[in-house]
């Protein structure tokens, strides 16, 4: 769990996936276990935690951003009562009351997390990142933009996630694993067996002579699921792609030529500068520090250790302007000669004097070398900036006025893609995937929902795009007659019968085995070979044996006998040894095997502290609140 938090930690919305993994460990206290949890009151939040209220703005945020997660995850949309059903209202209603728990242990503790940790947090951040690896600023405000953050909101978020991560660390760091378990562990891991294997083959099981009627009858009406035909739909899809739309050739070399350089960032490898900060409380101090590095008197290094920071924390790292968080601090370290000391900056989270260590040039693609690709990427923009709507509202305009698809595409100049028959997992009756299916995983499930002569929705595609369907026809799910499938019946009730012939005759030779015969006799009599597999390990295949056989190998005792399904035949074994090398605290092995256990407990040991937090604040939800927060009942 502890790795799991510093993971969603590190995240852009490091707040929400955070409380997740809290959410889960802690629901059914946060829920069931403390008393009065859900007891109304009179006050118009949602919920109490302590002397912290959770807003009804709170609790709508958190649901949107977790609603979201969700349906990202499932690529598909959910309604209000899935949802509910999920129990989606209950998790983000938790995740508060548990953040809101932290947040004011943390408080109580007095945790603080510093200005530069955040920041570091922030650059550090993949979602933040452009193609070349490198924090960009204007996908930061974008990418809070979508989510409905403001950078402060942001900023508040990310410092409360590091100090309940710290305070999770502080809880559980260098827990000690006792010795028992890792001994525990170490034998059920190491043990190794050695067995006797003979593996009968269907032929094993003798001629199985052809059903008769009754015998076949009967085994089709015990089976009839097994035969039946799943509903196959006829389906007529028109799909709008903006990339197929786009007219490339259309874009002039000039109109290319001026988007090439007003961006020479975009197309090719922009200029990086390794930079060292200093933060200061106030620009005074910020100006007597410079004085004292320009006239030699004290060491850049001397004064940033004289203010606290760790020579770790004195870079900012390699990275281009357009990396930089704060434009301030961008602006100055790109107008530094390498090597100098900048005046003093005012950023956003103080004033800092700046270093330049190293710089490397940046480099610009020549016009040619990449004007296919900016011609292809204006073209997509006229589409999405004008062309696709207009083509999509005639479209919606002709359904609104019971157009058929096949007439619309013709006047749209479209492509109708007509798909005779295919199932719900996207198979045609042959049972081979249709091929030209675009966004299956959406397309399929809505059409599947939808009937004949149904006014379906538009559904929209990963692309940008948009998906129009109708279902033509439906062929429900039926029974196949046995004299359509007699062929299967016959081969099922043979597989079935050689089945039932093989497990007597491996309990024959089990039995003959326990009692004592040697197995290489009992191999010579039945003309199966014999093979002698060593150091077996437990839930790993090996040789012919598969994990199944290998499994029941552990769980047979040594100098006894078994068998297991072996693909169509089936295996008998004898277990003829036992191993295991003697546990030896401090080696190697032993050190991986404690990093591995310490996880497990300190998740034990984290839950454990989480759910007495939240005993201890105390925990009130206003039902009443609760109910408008998300609309309905709750």
């Amino acid at each position: 769990m502890l790795q799991s938090i510093r993971s969603a930690s590190q995240h852009w919305l490091g707040k929400v996936v955070l409380s997740v993994i809290f959410t889960f460990l802690i629901a059914g206290v946060a829920i069931f276990g403390v008393e009065e949890f859900f007891r109304g009151g009179s006050s118009t939040a949602v919920a109490t935690v302590g002397k912290t209220p959770i807003s009804a703005e709170e609790v709508r945020t958190a649901y949107q951003n977790q609603l979201q997660r969700y349906q990202a995850q499932l690529k598909r949309t959910l309604t209000p009562d899935q949802a509910r059903a999920m129990g989606l209202e209950r998790q983000v209603l938790a995740q508060l009351i548990t953040e809101a728990a932290l947040d004011q242990k943390t408080t109580d503790l007095g945790l603080a997390v510093s200005d530069a940790t955040v920041l570091r947090a922030i650059q550090d951040e993949p979602s933040f990142k452009n193609a070349n690896g490198s924090f960009d600023r204007a996908l930061f405000f974008q990418t809070l933009q979508r989510a409905g953050l403001n950078e402060a909101m942001f900023v508040r978020e990310q410092r409360s996630v590091i100090a309940r991560l710290q305070l999770a660390d502080a809880i559980v760091a260098e827990m000690p694993v006792p010795q028992a378990i890792r001994e525990a562990v170490h034998r059920y891991s190491t043990e190794r067996r050695d067995a006797a294997v003979l593996t009968l083959a269907p032929s094993a099981a003798g001629e199985i002579p052809a059903p008769t009627d009754e015998a076949l009858n009967a085994y089709y009406e015990n089976n009839k699921a097994s035969f039946r035909a799943p509903e196959y739909r006829s389906l007529n899809l028109l799909v709008l792609d903006p990339a197929a739309l786009a007219k490339p050739d259309e874009v002039s070399d000039d109109e290319a030529r001026k988007v090439y350089e007003a961006n020479p960032g975009r197309f090719g490898k922009a200029e990086r500068r390794t930079i060292q900060q200093i933060s200061f409380p106030d620009e005074a101090a910020a100006a007597e520090a410079r004085a004292k590095i320009e006239s030699g008197e004290t060491p850049f290094e001397t004064v940033a250790a004289d203010r606290g920071l760790d020579p770790k924390q004195l870079d900012l790292g390699t990275m281009t302007k357009a990396e930089l968080f704060d434009p301030a601090v961008g602006n100055a370290a790109f107008s530094l000669e390498q090597g100098k000391v900048s005046e003093p900056v005012k950023g956003r989270f103080g004033t800092v004097l700046l270093r330049v260590t190293a710089i490397e040039p940046g480099t610009v693609k020549p016009f040619d070398e990449v004007k296919d690709v900016i011609r292809k990427e204006i073209a997509l923009k006229r589409v999405r900036d004008g062309g696709f709507d207009k083509v999509q509202d005639a479209i919606e305009d002709a359904r609104a006025s019971a157009k058929p698809l096949a007439e619309i595409a013709k006047d749209q100049s479209l492509t109708l893609l007509s798909i005779p028959a295919v199932d719900a997992q996207g198979n045609d009756p042959s049972g081979q995937p249709v091929a030209g299916i675009p966004d299956k995983e959406t397309t399929l499930p809505a059409a599947f929902r939808a009937d004949v002569g149904n006014d379906t929705e538009v559904l929209r595609t990963k692309a940008g795009g948009a998906i129009w369907y109708d279902v033509v026809k439906i062929d429900p799910s039926h029974e196949k007659p046995l004299a359509e499938v007699r062929d299967e019946v016959v081969k099922g009730w043979t597989a079935a019968e050689i089945e039932k012939r093989l497990v007597a005759k491996s309990k024959e030779l089990t039995e003959r085995l326990d009692k004592g015969e040697a197995i290489e006799t009992v191999a010579q009599e039945t003309g199966v070979p014999l093979k002698t597999i060593t150091e077996i390990g437990r839930n790993q295949a090996k040789d012919d044996l598969s994990t199944e056989i290998v499994e029941r190998i552990f769980t047979t005792p040594v100098g006894k006998a078994a068998s297991a399904p072996a693909g169509e035949g089936r295996a008998v074994f004898k277990v003829t040894a036992a191993t295991m090398p003697a546990f030896v605290p401090g080696t190697p092995s032993d050190g991986q095997l404690v990093t591995s256990l310490r996880t497990a407990l300190a998740d034990d040991v984290l839950g454990e502290f989480i759910a007495e937090v939240q005993k201890s604040a105390g925990v009130n939800v206003n039902q009443t609140a609760l109910r408008r927060a998300f609309g309905g009942e709750y």
